[in-house]
């Protein structure tokens, strides 16, 4: 289920530092949501039209969420008290936590957010500020404020304000264990009325889990609570208020003797608290959450090998069942915008702890088992909370959260058809905008050799080290050794790959058995022993023959020479898959809402409609492979009327695709606006595309699939992978000139993912 990576600290450290340093600044930005090109634009937007909205406002308080942005924005305040594990940092120095949290509820849920740091440490001017600033937002996140001032902080905003308001760090952690704990509990055959449980730690986070916990069915007289000093027990003096709430008569002090006889153990202190003796002498089936990181408070494989019979959950991604925030607060903090409720209560938190727990049960999507390059995920031991990339979570816990609001009658909105609702939410979001990040977990999983060419260039070295540093690819650079080494200096780049150089004479015999592969592929078409000996020493063709010899299992190059030169030697070299006839290339546009597909971008200048059905076929089965349903538009400059010799190409194709592949989803031939929007397609009912958008876009000639995706790559408007080459044996992929240090990477994981795809299905045959 892990990988490991190879992170030099001091490396990642830099380029963190790297990362919140490039412009633009900062991890979230503002930008326009109204038209505002033209004059009359602008006096709508501001003066004199403003007023109108104003005054509606003035005489209807409540439709301030019909006229402005309120009802979609949250605030992230904090004062930097308790930031990560950092302490009291200030303010100031917790800026990028804020930011950092206000990415992951736009990219998770869509939501608007203002990071706001407040300089000021007196709960009760804390308070007064958050209050006097609250009518901007419709909710308010409350993040890193240290305990006990946090529990005071909370409360009284709760009872003062009208919006929804949660302190992340104590109820997001709450809600996804306890749906951790619901489900651990069933696993095990315990009831949780039954069970003994032992808290480590009586910070924010552990008070508030167990009182949720509390809520659930625990009973509070089985609860052994320690903090630093011990057992929270009724000898312990100056305890917080807090802290009270959980002194239980016992002579038990110490958290080795805590743990003798408990069911269940919640770590929310720091690691390595936990022995393996200590695991041993808990109950059958113990259930532990240990959720400190980046060490837990014991390592998870030490615990299976202590206890094959453990239930195991930790705060880290690299192992199962990761309880992470995550799951959580831009979910509940979307449904309760979406309602316009007054606040989030317990039972709206209780609906969240349900809505994850339950959605652990369901058969998992096959986009999330192909994100995490697992055979199988389903409920048990290894799989009992969801994945944080499982994209049915913005509609389940969404969907409850907004539904207990409207129950409770804490919502100004009612929602009547929450199947509409749904809809919204997954149209609001894209289903795959989470695309890269799961292909890279993928190729996590199971990384492969793959070597990239041009390796003296900055860019392809400073994918070769992240490919490296995160366990993407074990890559090799193929160039001239003594430049490349250079260059890794100067850039400070440390890597510990291999290093291969057509010319160097450690590559003898890889020359020789080389040049013979090529000779014989080669002879009869124009090449002699000669003119095979020279060649290998180029990296066109050296890198290919790595490939055919199996000395890599992946090849990115390209990277400063034009397409048809460097893609030449590699068909040369690599073989066609069966049944292919011409090569094709695929762009993957990664657009603000969910992939698009574009072929062929780089091959074929003026396919016939025969090479258009094939290109379509090979298109469909490259997007099948990212775990995504291909929805084809084959495109025209007309919508299906063959009328000039383009469309009639494309119409011809259409026919042969509905005729040999009825199962299909493909239609054209239409323009691609026509293609993409659900009113335009209404007008054509006897489409296979129905009124659901297409999502690859088959182009009648290079130029103009070619031109379409270098005009997106050149607006910056959506991240462009690829070329992804289809149609051979092998996973070889030509970079663009001068590509980004993203797009080498993701070309390289795409590489990864093909060479997973074709191992796999080697086994099976």
């Amino acid at each position: 289920m892990s990988s490991k990576n190879h992170r030099d600290e001091k490396t990642f450290s830099q380029a963190a530092l790297d990362y919140h340093k490039a412009e633009p600044k900062g991890k979230i930005e503002v930008i326009p949501s109204k038209p505002h090109s033209s004059q009359r634009d602008l006096s709508l937007a501001y003066s004199p039209g403003v007023a109108v909205p104003c005054m509606e406002i003035h005489d209807k308080p409540e439709t301030v969420y019909d006229y402005t942005g309120k009802g979609n924005l949250v605030a992230v305040i904090s004062n930097g008290t308790a930031v990560l594990g950092l302490g009291d940092i200030g303010a100031e120095a917790s800026k990028p936590v804020m930011e950092g949290k206000g990415l992951l509820f736009k990219i998770f849920a869509d939501i608007n957010v203002f990071d706001i740091e407040i300089d000021e440490k007196d709960p009760d001017k804390f308070i007064e500020i958050v209050k006097g600033i609250a009518p901007t937002f419709g909710g308010i996140n409350l993040e890193d404020i240290k305990a006990p001032e946090a529990f005071y902080i909370e409360q009284r905003l709760k009872e003062e304000l009208d919006i929804p308001l949660m302190h992340d760090d104590q109820h997001g952690t709450a809600i996804i264990s306890a749906a951790a704990l619901i489900n651990s509990l069933q696993i095990a055959n315990k009831n949780i009325g039954d069970v003994k449980m032992v808290v480590n730690g009586a910070g924010a986070a552990a008070i508030a889990c167990t009182n949720l916990y509390i809520s659930l069915g625990l009973k509070r007289e089985n609860v052994l609570m320690c903090d630093s000093k011990g057992v929270i027990n009724h000898r312990r003096e100056n305890l917080t208020p807090e802290k009270l709430d959980f002194i239980v008569e016992t002579d038990i002090d110490t958290l080795e003797d805590a743990v003798k006889g408990s069911d269940v153990f919640i770590g929310l202190s720091k690691g390595n608290v936990m022995s393996p003796e200590m695991l041993l002498s808990m109950n059958e089936n113990p259930i532990v959450f240990a959720l400190s990181n980046p060490d837990p408070e014991i390592a998870y494989d030490l615990a299976l090998e202590t206890r094959k019979d453990v239930i195991m959950a930790t705060g880290r991604s690299d192992y199962p069942n990761q309880v992470n925030n995550v799951l959580g607060f831009p979910y509940i903090f979307r449904g309760a915008l979406d309602v316009q409720a007054k606040g989030i209560n317990e039972e709206m938190k209780l609906a969240a702890v349900h809505a994850i727990a339950d959605l652990a049960k369901e058969p998992v999507p096959e986009a999330v088992i192909l994100a995490y390059n697992v055979q199988n995920l389903q409920f048990g031991r290894e799989y009992f909370i969801p994945k944080p990339f499982d994209n049915r979570l913005i509609t389940k816990v969404s969907s409850a959260v907004a539904k207990a609001a409207i129950e409770s009658g804490v919502a100004r909105k009612t929602i009547t058809d929450f199947e509409e609702y749904e809809n919204q939410l997954l149209d609001r979001m894209g289903r795959d905008e989470k695309l890269v990040r799961m292909m890279q977990n993928r190729a996590k999983a199971n990384p492969k050799r793959i070597t990239l060419g041009n390796a003296e260039e900055y860019n392809v070295l400073k994918a070769a080290q992240i490919l490296y540093e995160e366990g993407i690819a074990h890559p090799i650079l193929l160039g001239d050794k003594k430049y490349v080494k250079e260059q890794m200096e100067r850039f400070g780049i440390n890597l510990d790959v291999p290093i291969i150089d057509p010319s160097d004479d450690d590559q003898k015999e890889n020359r020789k058995k080389y040049r013979e592969t090529l000779w014989k592929l080669r002879q009869r078409k124009g090449m002699n022993e000669y003119k095979a000996k020279r060649y290998v020493r180029q990296r066109d063709y050296f890198g290919p023959l790595m490939l055919k010899h199996g000395d890599t299992d992946g090849l990115i190059i390209g990277f400063s020479k034009n397409y048809v030169s460097t893609l030449r030697p590699v068909l040369e070299v690599i073989e066609k898959d069966k049944g292919v006839d011409k090569v094709a290339a695929m762009m993957m546009i990664l657009s603000e809402k969910k992939p698009i597909f574009f072929a062929d971008t780089s091959i074929n200048q003026n396919p016939s409609a025969e090479d258009l059905v094939n290109i379509a076929k090979m298109a469909e089965h490259t997007v099948k492979s990212f775990a995504i349903e291909p929805r084809i538009a084959m495109l025209g400059f007309e919508n299906f009327a063959a009328i000039s010799e383009t469309s009639k190409k494309v119409a011809k194709a259409v026919n042969i695709l509905h005729e040999k592949f009825p199962k299909m989803i493909v239609d054209g031939e239409i323009q691609p606006d026509f293609a993409m929007n659900s009113d335009h397609l209404s007008d054509y009912p006897f489409s296979k595309l129905g009124t659901t958008p297409a999502n690859t876009f088959i182009f009648p000639n290079l130029e103009s699939a070619n031109l379409s995706y270098k005009i997106i790559r050149g607006m910056k408007v959506a991240q462009v992978i690829g070329p992804i080459l289809m149609g051979l044996k092998q996973p070889v992929h030509v970079l663009q000139m001068r590509s980004s240090v993203d797009e080498i990477v993701n070309l390289a994981t795409v590489a990864v993912l093909d060479a997973q795809r074709r191992e796999g299905k080697s086994k099976k045959d």
